[in-house]
């Protein structure tokens, strides 16, 4: 059985009304912002620039449950050892299926994939008029692809 992708393997692994409640908000803010101002547009690129995704809140966990586990190990009662082995399981299980058991609760509190906040922020850019000033293909292949990285970059 092949593995799944890497861009969707979470939102696979989520129950379809998770996604469909994580996919409304984000729906729900852009067409609030839609109605705002450019600034209001800048404001939400900026504070999705700090949004934490599931990949790295689970990398953060994991680590952090590692380090316990080991200085427990090594300071209290080696049974603590165990810690360390199962996050590690989990986290190897994650990067392979996309699923461990703490991704259902995540996912349940609205944590995002990278691409659930990159589909908001480049929908927030196309409001915001980022990409209607691209020249047309007459003005040639490499000033198009500059200002399109411009256009994403910004």
């Amino acid at each position: 059985m092949p593995l799944p992708a890497t861009a969707r393997r979470v939102e696979r692994n989520t129950p379809a009304r998770v996604n469909q409640v994580i996919r409304a908000r984000t729906d729900a803010e852009l067409v609030r912002l839609e109605a705002g101002s450019d600034e209001a547009i800048s404001q939400r690129l900026r504070e999705l620039d700090e949004e934490w995704d599931v990949e790295r809140l689970l990398q953060a966990n994991a680590s952090t449950l590692v380090v316990l586990g080991v200085l427990l190990g090594a300071t209290v009662d080696r049974r603590f050892l165990a810690l360390p082995a199962g996050v590690l399981t989990f986290l190897g299980q994650h990067a392979l299926q996309g699923w461990c058991p703490p991704l259902p609760v995540l996912r349940r509190l609205g944590i995002r994939t990278q691409r659930e906040i990159a589909r908001e922020r480049y929908a927030l850019k196309a409001l915001r008029g980022d990409f209607d000033d691209l020249p047309g293909r007459e003005a040639g292949a490499a000033r198009r692809v500059r200002a399109a990285l411009e256009a994403v970059d910004r």
